[in-house]
């Protein structure tokens, strides 16, 4: 099958949907199909084998609509697939037109979230109906969670809707002489310590706040922790992020742990991969919950990483408390602290987390994830 896959983002780009489109078309190739790849120029054209990439848009502007007509009529697409964040197409709303101008070629729409497109001051209701024009107008619609799925059952009028969950953007792929003591020797930290991790870009719905109060209240009861800050600060779909990092940089120097604060920076996949191989904890305390959209989640459960996390919004059968992750509710760095005393005491348990991550990244290997979209767009 002849693919085509937009996208607001691509790597050497910072972004999660970017990573998303590279890993489904690496699948795409491995299941013989064909992927075809229209995104920012800011990308790099690469070579790699069996993925077309046209890094050819400027500015998701009117004239982009142009350019994505002619190159699917160059590429020969059978279907589009068009990853869809706001954020990622400069919020300005332009793309939700993009079912109306492609009649003769089924579109389908993957929501990474339902967040409204910026359009101009005081559009107000607009952006929601933007977001909903785009998921009627569409030939189907995949979301990767309970919770988006629902909204757009409530919603109504999705010709076709699939819920197909994400993988892992970050394989397990450390370095070939990666040494989890030594790496930890690197990044300074002391041998002795409790490592707890964070992945992703600074975010005001990731919890960060609550994350670096919980560890202090841990501090001041005689833990001795450490965090390790793994990726970048900000990605480059969405600029509003620099103001919050460096709101929570002076947060972290008010709560006096910048000798506890470790970053990486943004790295490459294995390095990341050994930066999480290397927490006794990943922490992460979305303010909305836990949810199977978030790649930093189940990057950690790829890694077998024993996660501390937030009870989500919306039940996902799979996450399960005690078995594969252990939950608190959210914005409670006071339950936060509690639950790493009682994890840092009980290694036994960490261990048994760690094993469930594991088993249950097993429902999220990329090849199922590719043919289970692969058979919805067949079926269109």
């Amino acid at each position: 099958m002849r693919i085509g896959l937009i996208t607001g983002e691509y790597p050497p780009m910072q972004g999660g949907v970017g990573a998303f489109t590279r890993e489904l078309a690496r699948a795409f190739v491995s299941a013989g199909h064909v992927p075809h790849i229209l995104t920012d120029q800011a990308a790099e054209e690469g070579t790699e084998a069996g993925i077309h990439l046209s890094a050819a848009i400027q500015n998701w502007n009117l004239a982009s609509l142009g350019a994505i007509q002619n190159w699917a009529r160059h590429a020969e697409v059978e279907i589009i697939n068009l990853q869809f964040q706001a954020a990622a197409y400069n919020m300005a709303g332009l793309i939700h037109l993009l079912p109306n101008l492609l009649r003769r070629l089924p579109l389908v729409v993957t929501f990474h979230d339902l967040l409204v497109p910026y359009l101009f001051p005081k559009a107000g209701g607009l952006r929601t109906r933007a977001v909903t024009h785009l998921a009627r107008s569409a030939a189907g619609v995949i979301v990767t969670n309970p919770a988006d799925e629902q909204q757009l059952i409530d919603t109504g009028g999705v010709k076709a809707l699939r819920r197909i969950p994400i993988g892992s953007n970050i394989p397990h792929t450390p370095p070939p002489d990666y040494d989890r003591a030594r790496w930890r020797r690197t990044l300074g930290i002391p041998s002795e310590a409790f490592v707890l991790g964070y992945f992703g870009f600074m975010n005001a719905s990731k919890g960060i706040e609550t994350l670096l109060q919980g560890m202090r209240y841990a501090i001041d009861q005689g833990a001795g922790v450490y965090l390790l800050l793994i990726g970048g600060r900000v990605g480059v779909s969405d600029p509003t992020n620099l103001g919050y990092a460096d709101q929570i940089d002076r947060y972290i120097q008010t709560l006096n742990l910048t000798g506890r604060v470790h970053r990486t920076g943004f790295v490459g996949e294995s390095e990341v991969s050994a930066h999480l191989l290397c927490c006794d904890l990943l922490v992460l305390p979305y303010s909305d919950g836990v949810s199977l959209r978030r790649g930093s989640f189940m990057a950690g459960l790829a890694h077998g990483c024993p996660i501390l996390t937030t009870t989500p919004k919306v039940p996902h059968p799979e996450i399960q408390e005690g078995q594969n992750v252990a939950l608190i509710p959210p914005d409670n760095p006071t339950a936060l602290c509690a639950a790493l005393l009682r994890l840092i005491a009980d290694p036994t348990r960490r261990a048994a987390l760690g094993q469930g991550a594991q088993t249950l990244a097993q429902s999220f290997r990329w090849d199922q994830i590719a043919s289970e979209t692969v058979r919805f767009f067949q079926s269109l």
